[in-house]
């Protein structure tokens, strides 16, 4: 067969081939369209990589052009490096997840986490503010016995207990919260499989509550103590539960609105995108366990430190969250 029409009838396979490698080295900044850039998926890849390899060994048997074998061993080249590559320490792709991944995931889904954010925190705002004018009406939202739990909590006259709790060790107090966290992420995730309506009643009475909480304490004079222990912690947990959230709006709204797919199929994809946004829940809920019992508890660090850091963490998540995998190259 004569070069011109070997590399004719393959040309099409090699550019695709080409683009593809091309890709692997991109910045993922956003998900690309197999069917916008005409390039095969992943799965095709080793079938690519086999048949450009039989091209090299035709081409070089039969003598074609330096130019067109140098092509060929480039591809090769190229292909056996990403076929091939090492797999990366575990350690190493933990560290991609939550650097990189997590965030370009949260960001994927921005418009069920801003309505997830919006169905918990207005809300809560609206009765926080209410209260401040008609104090009488979390007698309404919460049962009395709660109320005075509340109150003993974050007296300021009870100097001697530790911050937001009226008993307990910092270690046994972890556990406590990391259980009641995590079954609030999971709750609010899971329930999302109700059309919806189970994530939206959980981030509404979540707001609700935390709402009425914090009103009455701030209604009655015991802000600060309430500041002092939930600043710290505040930014990993309510974050956290907005994007479970958001994750489990995702998994209703497969049901709803499927598009194009089965209702099945976009159901698994929603629960594989969910499945990894809820694993970055669990770490961020688990942290915000580890602040409250053995931080948030401590009565006699200044007001300014606990502010500071409280607003540290506020900070630092956001620019995670907004900037995180921004730029990172395409790994996989």
């Amino acid at each position: 067969m004569k070069q011109d029409i070997f590399q004719e009838r393959h040309e099409p396979e090699w550019q695709a081939l080409e683009q593809w490698l091309k890709q692997r080295t991109r910045p993922r900044v956003q998900e690309r369209s197999r069917d916008a850039e005409g390039v095969f998926g992943d799965l095709e890849f080793p079938g690519a990589y086999r048949r450009v390899c039989q091209h090299l060994a035709l081409a070089q048997r039969r003598g074609y052009s330096v130019v067109l074998i140098d092509r060929l061993q480039d591809l090769v080249h190229r292909g056996h490096l990403v076929l091939y590559r090492p797999r990366s320490p575990r350690l190493q792709a933990v560290v991609q997840f939550f650097g990189a991944e997590f965030p370009r995931l949260v960001r994927s889904q921005w418009r069920a986490m801003w309505l997830s954010a919006a169905l918990m925190f207005l809300p809560m705002l609206t009765i926080m503010a209410l209260l401040q004018y008609r104090p009488e009406l979390v007698h309404s939202i919460m049962p009395a016995e709660q109320i005075a739990k509340l109150e003993a909590m974050y007296d300021p006259a009870d100097s001697d207990a530790r911050l937001g709790r009226e008993s307990g060790s910092d270690v046994q107090m972890f556990g406590v919260y990391i259980m009641n966290n995590i079954s609030i992420g999971f709750r609010t995730f899971a329930s999302g499989l109700i059309f919806c309506v189970g994530s939206i009643f959980s981030l509404v009475f979540n707001g609700v509550f935390f709402g009425a909480a914090f009103g009455h304490l701030i209604a009655i004079g015991y802000g600060e103590p309430l500041w002092r222990f939930v600043v710290g912690h505040s930014a990993p947990e309510l974050l956290a539960i907005v994007i479970s959230g958001g994750a489990g709006m995702q998994l209703g709204f497969a049901l709803i609105a499927p598009g194009r797919r089965s209702r099945g199929r976009a159901l698994v994809e929603a629960g594989i995108l969910g499945a990894k946004l809820v694993f970055g829940v669990f770490v961020l809920l688990l942290f915000a366990a580890f602040v409250e019992a053995f931080w948030s508890s401590i009565g006699w660090m200044p007001n300014l430190v606990k502010l500071g850091v409280g607003a540290a963490l506020w900070l630092a998540i956001l620019l995670w969250l907004w900037r995180g995998g921004r730029g990172a190259a395409h790994a996989g």
